[in-house]
C-alpha cells in the first residue's frame, strides 16, 4: 500500500482545495497518471501517481480544503484487478504478440480544457491540441463548441495578483424572492487570496499614486517601421510592453528604493530586476514574472510576455512562473481604461499602471497638435519611497518612452 498525500505546493502555500478527482476507487493507475486536481491560491496543480496499482480508497472529497501532508488516497500496488505489467500475463508469463492492444490513450489536456470538455460532453480524442507538446487547451475545446468564437481571452491586464485559473465554484441552489433571483457561490482559493491581499495592501502600506502622461509618437513610429522585419526575424510582434519594461528598469536603477521591500525594520534593496506583468486569466488576474529582465533583449521580453499570456489562457502557468517579482507593470488600456489607480502587489513597493493610447490635442512649440497620448500612474509605498522619488521615477519613464533611443544609448 502507498499513501497519496498533499505535497509541498510551493513558496508560502500551506493548503489547497480539492478541485476534482480524476480517478475513483477501484481505478487502475500507472506511474504518471493524473489523480487529482488541487486548487491553490496561486495555481491549479495536477497530482500524479508515483506508483502503479489500484486506488482502494479516497480520503477527502471534492471541495474540501487540505493541508500539506494530509492523506488524499491509498493505492494498492498489488491490488486485485490491477492489470499485469506490459508484456506479461496475470501469472507472470509472457503474453503472445497477438494479444489485443490497449485502448487509445487520451490526449494530454489542461485542467480547464478537461473540465470544459466534461461539462459540454466533448470527446477530447477528436480535439486537435495547439498547446505545448500538442496539449489540448481551453481554447481548443472552445473552437470545437463555437468555431467562430474569439480565439483569445487573455491579455495583459490591469491591477495585480499572483495565481492562476481556478476551478469554477459550484453554485448553490438559487434563492428566489418573487421574480428576483440570487445565487450564492463559494469563493475560489485564488479569489479569497486576492480579497485578502488587496485589503492587506491598503491596510499595511502607506499607498499613494502619482500621475503623468507620455507622448507615444516615437514608439508608435518605431513599431510601424520595424513591425514586419521584427515579426519575421523573431516570430513575435513588437508591442509597447517591452519598451515599458526597459524604461522601468532604467528608472529603477536611478531610484533603487522603488525596487526594494520592507522586512521588519529593514529595507531590502534588490540589485536584480524581476518584473511582474499582470495578465488576464480565467477567474482573476495573475502576475507571472520576467526574471532578470535587465539582461533580456526586446525580442526575449516580447516572447516571454506572449508565452505567459498563452499559458494563462491555457491554465498552464506554474508556481515558479508566479513566484517573487520586484516590480510590477499592469496595463488597463487593453480594456479601454483611460486612467486608474493600480494597487500594490505586496511585498513590492511600486507598481506602474499603463492606460489607453488616445489622440489628444497637446501644445507643441506653442501650437496645438494632435498626438497619441497615454496616462501613466505609479502607485508606491510612502513608507520607503518619498514623493519626490516617485515623481522623478515616473518622469524618467516618460522621458525614455518619448525618446526610446535613450534606452539603447544608456544600455
Amino acid at each position: 500500500m502507498s499513501n497519496i498525500v498533499v505535497p509541498v505546493l510551493g513558496e508560502s502555500i500551506v493548503e489547497a482545495r480539492i478541485a476534482k478527482w480524476l480517478k475513483r476507487p477501484g481505478d487502475h493507475v500507472e506511474v504518471g497518471d493524473p489523480l487529482v486536481e488541487l486548487e491553490t491560491e496561486k495555481t491549479n496543480l495536477e497530482l500524479s501517481a508515483e506508483k502503479r496499482g489500484v486506488i482502494t480508497s479516497i480520503a477527502r472529497k471534492e471541495g474540501e480544503d487540505v493541508k500539506i501532508g494530509e492523506l488524499l488516497a491509498v493505492v494498492d500496488e498489488n491490488g486485485a484487478g490491477a492489470p499485469p505489467a506490459p508484456g506479461q500475463s496475470g501469472n507472470g508469463s509472457k503474453t503472445s504478440q497477438s494479444a489485443p492492444s490497449a485502448p487509445a490513450e487520451q490526449p494530454k489536456t489542461t485542467p480547464t480544457a478537461r473540465r470544459m470538455a466534461q461539462d459540454h460532453e466533448v470527446d477530447l480524442g477528436g480535439v486537435q491540441g495547439t498547446g505545448a507538446a500538442g496539449r489540448v487547451t481551453k481554447q481548443d475545446v472552445k473552437n470545437v463548441l463555437a468555431p467562430t468564437a474569439p480565439t483569445s481571452d487573455s491579455v495583459i491586464a490591469p491591477t495585480r495578483e499572483a495565481k492562476i485559473a481556478p476551478t469554477p465554484a459550484r453554485p448553490i441552489a438559487p434563492t428566489r424572492s418573487g421574480d428576483r433571483t440570487e445565487e450564492r457561490v463559494r469563493m475560489t482559493k485564488r479569489r479569497q487570496t486576492i480579497a485578502r491581499r488587496l485589503v492587506e495592501a491598503q491596510q499595511t502600506a502607506a499607498m499613494l499614486t502619482t500621475f503623468n502622461e507620455a507622448d507615444m509618437t516615437q514608439i508608435m513610429a518605431l513599431r510601424e517601421r520595424r513591425k514586419e522585419s521584427f515579426k519575421k526575424e523573431f516570430g513575435v510582434g513588437l508591442g509597447i510592453a517591452s519598451f515599458f519594461v526597459k524604461a522601468s528598469i532604467a528608472a529603477l536603477r536611478a531610484f533603487p528604493a522603488l525596487n526594494a521591500e520592507i522586512q521588519g525594520d529593514e529595507i531590502v534593496y534588490k540589485h536584480y530586476f524581476d518584473v511582474g506583468m499582470a495578465v488576464g486569466a480565467e477567474g482573476g488576474l495573475v502576475v507571472p514574472v520576467i526574471r532578470d529582465a535587465d539582461r533580456m533583449t526586446f525580442p526575449q521580453i516580447e516572447l516571454a510576455i506572449r508565452d505567459f499570456a498563452k499559458k494563462a489562457q491555457d491554465g498552464t502557468l506554474t508556481l515558479d512562473d508566479l513566484r517573487g517579482g520586484t516590480f510590477t507593470i499592469t496595463n488597463g488600456g487593453v480594456f479601454g481604461s483611460l486612467l486608474s489607480t493600480p494597487i500594490l502587489n505586496p511585498p513590492q513597493v511600486a507598481i506602474l499602471g499603463l492606460h489607453k493610447i488616445q489622440d489628444r490635442v497637446v501644445p507643441i512649440n506653442g501650437q496645438p497638435t494632435i498626438r497619441p497620448m497615454m496616462y501613466l500612474a505609479l502607485s508606491y509605498d510612502h513608507r520607503i519611497v518619498d514623493g519626490r522619488e516617485a515623481v522623478q521615477f515616473l518622469v524618467k519613464v516618460k522621458e525614455y518612452i518619448e525618446d526610446p533611443a535613450n534606452l539603447l544609448i544608456e544600455g
